[in-house]
């Protein structure tokens, strides 16, 4: 009996100190760092990450500044994340892969930036994208259409910016290619989000009547009697320009309200308008 109970404590220890260490051996065996391959499956798009140089030239032209809100949607790797965090605006990455999420944190921590850059899993279908002054993408034509509502109606000058792929009809404002990796992932194209302008406006005594295609402006000016086309419509955000005759509108739109400065081409002559809707 003695030496049956001799023993009884010290091996209870041994189990006590070997299981944890065991348990860890496995814990960093299965806990090595995620490495995900170019052309893994998502949910709606393989991986393919985005160049840098391209991530620095989708930044350079949509102007982030430290007073910016970017969401990136389909954050990978929280490449553009953590670039967008570097120039001092906030930034979140959505993103559907769990393995993607935490290595995104891992590098934004590396990157001494996990202050400015937050990754969450979610459907980029169901987020709210409302607070953004800029967004990010690289997705596939159907599933920027399949966006392409939601994006018009955020704020007006919310910039959006892609990787490549187009908003169907909807022009971009900016197209631009980097001078690396010419063959494949080198253009980045622009929108700004555009106010809307379509509508009857009256402009002192005469009628302002636009119709609007995204950007795009047409519609006529009625003096009187007297009808004038519109012509080189567009808007930029909040900014409008038109052409009525011999005049040159520019000016902001705020609601329902428009103001600014309207130039004769041939006299040179400039004066405010307002018009109201």
């Amino acid at each position: 009996m003695k030496s049956q109970s001799k023993y009884k404590f010290p091996v209870l220890t041994l189990i006590w100190v070997l299981v944890p260490l065991v348990l860890a051996g496995q814990s960093n065996k299965s806990g090595e760092e995620y490495v995900p391959e170019v052309g893994q499956q998502g949910k709606d798009v393989v991986w393919v990450p985005t160049p840098q140089e391209l991530v620095d030239t989708m930044l350079s032209i949509a102007k982030v500044t430290p007073s910016d809100f970017v969401i990136d949607l389909g954050s990978g790797d929280g490449r553009t994340v953590i670039s967008a965090a570097k120039r001092g605006a906030r930034a979140l990455g959505i993103e559907y892969n769990p393995d993607m999420v935490n290595l995104s944190k891992r590098n934004a921590a590396r990157a001494g930036v996990s202050g400015k850059a937050e990754f969450i899993e979610a459907d980029l279908y169901d987020t709210d994208l409302s607070k953004a002054t800029v967004i990010t993408m690289f997705l596939l034509p159907e599933i920027n259409l399949k966006l392409r509502p939601r994006l018009l109606e955020l704020k007006p000058g919310t910039r959006i910016v892609s990787n490549t792929f187009t908003m169907g009809e909807w022009e971009a404002d900016v197209h631009v290619t980097t001078e690396d990796n010419w063959n494949s992932w080198n253009t980045a194209l622009m929108w700004i989000v555009p106010a809307k302008a379509e509508g009857t406006w009256k402009l002192g005594r005469d009628e302002l009547i636009l119709t609007q295609e995204y950007q795009m402006l047409q519609g006529r000016l009625k003096q009187g009697e007297k009808t004038v086309s519109i012509s080189g419509g567009r808007l930029k955000g909040n900014e409008i320009t038109f052409r009525a005759g011999d005049y040159l509108y520019t000016g902001f739109i705020n609601g329902n309200r428009m103001t600014g400065k309207v130039t004769d081409s041939v006299l040179g002559n400039t004066g405010d308008w307002t018009a109201v809707r």
